[in-house]
């Protein structure tokens, strides 16, 4: 059969039009890799386990990158890195550790050392220094343990701190959360008295629930409280973060359903945002700044939303961010319990969703603040995933503000 030279032409340009989309399809630009911690993988009986996804420049789309790696124990809870992107940490509640891993240029990852503490794990930061690692731990108590690191690796205590409220020594604290300020001079810990809140339960303390505790970090890594602390955080605060300049740090109240925000003074003490707290969703537990301090975004567990904040860079009072459907909140899978704001770019933000068993991401508007979704989310996970963080690819600039 013959074609005539329009024919000829019109084929000639879809064949070269398809082989450009296939092309371009193919030339996939991974900017980050974002690891997920997993309480157990595919196979039945297996242990907690780490997945690897690669974040696509353009879409933000994941896809599976590095094979799968053990967690080096059971029910990770909580994943942490150091600021140069070499190393991670995790925190398996299964066997109290927490194990160090190398991270290469292409998402592999390489257990390296490991430490196991007295009590249960919680949550861990590292300090951006790359000097100490910080785990929170305990379930019927609270302890806060620092740990010194020299090159990734986990050395021993350098200090180990039994957090209690002042007047209520006897009362039963469990902690929640920790993080660092950006400067690596101070240390904060959220934790709720359990003998003041137990929902089910009976109470024997009329003490306020929730609480922040608060330590500067001196030479050799001495803990001291700072002024004021503990200071009340409401009912039961779940999560915290600080902005990358060392001026804020937000509290998510699980109990009451709301974001509790701190002025942090120049000795490192707190002071109350008088205009807050700012409702949430249902059951706020997780919460990020975006790195250039501009946004907030938090996951609301009950709700299986994400809710977005402006920061008002002079007082840092946080003001909701309205979605593009018009609703406060854009939703995830089902019950999110951690989120992240990639680095490299600072355009995605991404959701663990612990009973969908999978990942959902956004697209971040840099001016806005809205988030929409990926294309393809949610993306699948192994089961019950409880944290993930993510990492720039290779030696990718960050968008992170230097304090």
């Amino acid at each position: 059969m013959k074609f005539s030279k329009l024919s000829q032409l019109f084929l000639v340009s879809a064949i070269g039009l398809i082989l450009a989309t296939l092309l371009t399809a193919c030339q996939l630009v991974t900017v980050d890799f974002v690891f997920v911690a997993c309480s157990a993988g595919a196979g039945a009986g297996s242990s907690g386990e780490i997945y690897t996804y690669a974040v696509d420049s353009q879409s933000g789309a994941l896809r599976t990158a590095a094979a799968n790696i053990s967690s080096g124990g059971t029910g990770p809870i909580a994943l942490a890195t150091t600021s140069d992107y070499y190393n991670l940490y995790v925190a398996n509640q299964g066997n109290s550790s927490v194990v160090h891993f190398d991270i290469d240029d292409h998402g592999n990852l390489f257990k390296k050392d490991s430490v196991t503490l007295a009590t249960t794990p919680v949550s861990i930061a590292v300090n951006s220094a790359n000097t100490y690692l910080y785990a929170v731990s305990g379930t019927s108590s609270a302890t806060l343990t620092e740990y010194s690191l020299s090159a990734g690796a986990i050395g021993s205590a350098t200090a180990t701190l039994s957090l209690a409220v002042p007047g209520y020594t006897s009362d039963t604290i469990v902690p929640t959360g920790v993080t660092v300020l950006a400067n690596s001079q101070a240390v904060f810990v959220t934790a709720y008295d359990k003998s003041a809140y137990n929902p089910g339960g009976s109470t024997t303390s009329n003490a306020n629930p929730g609480w922040v505790f608060g330590y500067t970090v001196g030479s050799g890594g001495a803990l001291t409280p700072v002024s004021g602390s503990p200071y009340q955080a409401g009912v039961k605060p779940s999560a915290l973060t600080t902005d990358p300049v060392n001026r804020f740090i937000f509290v998510t109240d699980f109990a009451s359903n709301e974001l509790i925000g701190y002025t942090v003074l120049a000795t490192d003490a707190l002071q109350y945002m008088v205009n807050g707290p700012y409702k949430t969703g249902n059951e706020p537990d997780s919460i990020v700044i975006d790195p250039r301090g501009l946004y907030i975004y938090l996951s609301n567990s009950l709700d299986s939303s994400v809710s977005a904040y402006s920061i008002a860079l002079p007082t840092g009072t946080p003001s909701a961010v309205v979605s593009i459907s018009g609703s406060a909140g854009t939703a995830t899978d089902t019950q999110p319990v951690s989120i992240v704001v990639e680095p490299a770019l600072g355009r995605f933000v991404y959701t663990a969703n612990y009973l969908g068993n999978s990942i959902s991401g956004f697209r971040l508007d840099p001016n806005t603040g809205t988030i929409s979704q990926t294309q393809a989310t949610p993306y699948p996970t192994g089961a019950n995933p409880a944290a993930l963080i993510a990492v720039p690819h290779g030696n990718h600039s960050t968008q992170a503000i230097t304090p």
